[in-house]
């Protein structure tokens, strides 16, 4: 997951535990929050190992989360999960297909509609 919000995370985590619970799979996690810890340790991982990417774009530092190298990915498991719909429809350009708006002011909904789409990839 590349997010800074720890109050989305915690929500998307919630969501996460309901995954393993109803599919019974066990969901390893990686959080990070800045663009140079991209830079730092998922830009220089070897492709396939990660399997799901959360894609959010403004991180804490104030830099962007789209610095990933997305050929690491296969696309359809990458999902844009900004609240700016411009920086969704910036993944999108960059060959993304899932996207979820969040709404700050309704996590459990955006979280819900997260868990959806990566049922939908399990």
């Amino acid at each position: 997951m590349l997010e800074d919000d720890l109050e989305t995370l915690q929500v998307l985590i919630s969501k996460f535990q309901q995954i393993e619970l109803e599919r019974a799979v066990c969901l390893c996690l990686t959080s990070l929050c800045s663009y140079w810890e991209v830079e730092q340790y998922v830009n220089r991982s070897k492709k396939g190992t990660y399997d799901i990417l959360l894609l959010d774009r403004d991180d804490s530092k104030g830099g962007s989360f789209h610095n990933v190298d997305l050929s690491l990915f296969d696309k359809d498991k990458v999902i844009s999960i900004s609240s700016v719909p411009q920086y969704n429809s910036e993944a999108i350009a960059m060959g993304i297909n899932r996207v979820v708006l969040k709404d700050y002011s309704n996590l459990p909904d955006f979280a819900e509609k997260v868990k959806q789409e990566i049922l939908k990839i399990i």
